[in-house]
């Protein structure tokens, strides 16, 4: 909470509503209306906290990114010893690592999603096919059809709290964002001066003041709201969050915008590749890459939309010096600078939150005409799958977009796998009739999850126990960088040590499941939860078996399953949330399918009534004209009207 008050200025964003331009207010108040309508019409509904919704709060989060925070890489952790430290403990020298050493497998359950368009030359169709997968916490894209007398009509995925479709299609063209790791907000270690109990920053030889501002933040114990005060501080540069080696850093950053917002709902209403690249002129998207495709055969993609113009010769990937005018932003990159393919002669475009000069085969961008700053993501497991299907295949059509995006190759055991079976005949001594058996299996396993597989049971157990052993990244690119970051397992890890986790898998197994040849079906689960935050997963009631597996392992299709402590299984949580696969021709085609079903009530016969079609890659048709619409037509509703 005290980060986003930090960060997030409520006086900014009624100052933003304020200016806006009537039309622009006009959805801003509708927006709020609906939901203060929805209210008063459901008095069963109790918000916990907002009674009342007002039309400046659309304005606090600007984008429809699940990460729309940005903090330069500090953790929360960080924060919250700066701001619980006493006033002379935040002057004393302390080491802090900027980065944690985490699971890779944690690291993709908050990020990830795949973008693949393809040209009309690799299509039967000869038009030009998007297909369209976040990869979200399960049920946090819902599914919609805006539609409006003033000329919208478009089609896709809604974040909760937003008023556009933030991922979609209208009849001219479509787009799917995927979060990246260009640089858009930096770290300044800032020089701090303290005389009389008056706080400075030192800049250009001179001495400024250390603006202060006192933030509330009310919090629930035995009953009873508690109010706890923290002085909150600030540089020209934004808030400090955080003190590393003596220094405080403070945060440069554009986490809500006026701005941002605007191009959120204008893209919607883009009539194709012109249109859309109007509104990237905007510059205010903050926080995701684009895949773009129309119904003129236009493919293109654009790593990131707003990218600060930087002095090259620093390291924007650590805190730079913030005493000198040298390190300031020198403005934003024109559309035309940043990362960007249009129509490339491959005739296909792949994002998986990867590079983006392998985004086209052949036909990507040059990385040395960059600035580092702009594009330091790596590469990963799913985009190497992506390419290797994109780059092969022709005559696509949306089944075979939808098969395409539901290849479940587990591309990371091309590198991990072969370190184990040769560990195991370095250690030729190893006598153990159970783990040269497990070996076995997994030497003649095709490397795709299945339900049926034992393989993929134990590779995915045993690699998820290696990852535990990889060092932290010094950088956000060698985060990023997933293959190199399995590599550096594989030559890290001695033989031996590789052995103990596959045998100390094979133990767990037998404890829980009475055998080590557990399918992954049986292992893998998905269990639909309500709304009941004491409810959770339990291996006593009805769950449905998934091939699908971890986004880390370089499967397409996202299902990103944990094992809670009381149970013996993997529950998915996060992954392929809403999927669409679009081809744009004289009359527009789609397919799509969310997690689980639309209802978000035990009650709804549309709570599971889409699960199947989830787990096998099933897609329904989308009804998006009207005379469509009516024909499949359930109930017709108008808000005020009984239900």
């Amino acid at each position: 909470d005290l980060q986003m008050r930090l960060i997030y200025d409520s006086v900014a964003a009624i100052n933003d509503y304020n200016k806006s331009a009537l039309w622009f207010k006009k959805l801003l108040n509708a927006a709020a209306d609906g939901v203060n309508y929805y209210l008063y019409k459901h008095p069963e509904v109790k918000p916990v906290v907002l009674q009342r919704f007002k039309p400046w709060y659309a304005l606090m989060r600007t984008n429809g990114s699940i990460s729309a925070t940005n903090t330069g890489g500090v953790t929360v952790q960080e924060i919250k010893k700066f701001y619980s430290s006493n006033a002379d403990s935040l002057f004393t020298p302390a080491r802090t690592s900027a980065m944690q050493k985490v699971n890779i497998e944690d690291h993709e359950k908050v990020t990830g999603s795949n973008g693949f368009a393809v040209a009309p030359s690799k299509t039967k169709s000869k038009n030009a096919i998007l297909y369209i997968n976040p990869h979200v916490t399960f049920y946090f894209r819902s599914e919609v059809h805006m539609i409006s007398k003033e000329g919208l009509n478009v089609y896709g995925a809604v974040t909760w709290g937003q008023f556009f479709i933030f991922q979609g299609f209208n009849q001219y063209c479509g787009w799917m964002h995927t979060s990246g790791d260009a640089d858009l907000a930096d770290l300044y270690e800032e020089k701090i001066i303290r005389r009389s109990n008056q706080l400075f920053y030192k800049y250009q030889n001179n001495l400024r003041t250390v603006t202060t501002k006192q933030i509330t933040i009310n919090y629930r114990k035995n009953d009873k709201l508690i109010p706890q005060t923290f002085t909150g501080y600030y540089t020209h540069h934004g808030p400090v969050i955080a003190s590393r080696n003596g220094r405080w850093l403070s945060l440069r950053e554009n986490n809500r915008s006026l701005k941002g917002l605007m191009q959120s709902w204008l893209r919607t209403k883009s009539k194709g590749y012109a249109d859309f690249e109007k509104t990237m002129q905007i510059r205010s998207n903050t926080s995701d890459n684009t895949v773009f495709a129309d119904d003129k055969g236009n493919i293109a993609y654009w790593h990131g939309n707003f990218i600060p113009k930087r002095n090259p010769k620093y390291d924007w990937s650590q805190p730079v010096d913030g005493t000198i005018s040298a390190t300031e932003w020198k403005g934003i990159h024109e559309l035309k600078e940043i990362v960007y393919v249009h129509n490339p002669a491959t005739g296909w475009i792949q994002n998986c939150n990867s590079t983006p000069f392998t985004v086209s085969g052949e036909s990507s961008p040059d990385k040395n005409k960059y600035p580092t700053y702009m594009a330091p993501d790596g590469e990963n497991p799913r985009a190497v799958n992506a390419i290797r299907l994109l780059s092969s295949q022709n005559d696509f059509t949306l089944d075979k977009m939808i098969e395409t995006g539901y290849d479940t190759y587990l591309s990371a055991f091309d590198i991990l796998l072969p370190s184990l079976f040769t560990s195991m005949l370095i250690k030729s001594d190893v006598s153990d009739p159970e783990l040269t058996e497990a070996v076995e299996e997994l030497k003649k396993w095709d490397r795709r999850s299945s339900t049926s597989s034992v393989a993929t049971t134990l590779a995915i157990e045993w690699a998820t126990e290696l990852s535990k052993k990889i060092p932290p990244a010094k950088t956000d690119e060698e985060k990023s960088n997933l293959i190199e970051r399995l590599q550096i397992i594989v030559k890290n890890t001695a033989a031996i040590e590789k052995i103990n986790l596959l045998q100390q898998v094979i133990k767990e197994l037998k404890t829980n499941f009475g055998t080590w040849k557990v399918t992954w079906g049986e292992m893998n689960r998905y269990q639909r939860l309500t709304g009941d935050l004491q409810q959770k997963f339990d291996d006593n009631k009805h769950s449905y078996a998934v091939g699908l597996a971890s986004s880390t392992w370089g499967c397409l299709p996202a299902f990103n399953s944990t094992k809670p402590f009381d149970t013996k299984r993997r529950y998915g949580a996060h992954g392929n949330s809403f999927v669409a696969a679009v081809e744009f021709g004289k009359k527009l085609k789609a397919k799509t399918i969310v997690t689980g079903g639309q209802g978000m009530h035990l009650s709804s016969k549309h709570f599971l009534d889409q699960t199947d079609g989830y787990i096998n890659g099933k897609f329904k048709d989308v009804f998006f004209y009207k005379e469509d619409v009516l024909k499949h037509v359930e109930r017709k509703y108008h808000p005020g009207s009984p239900l």
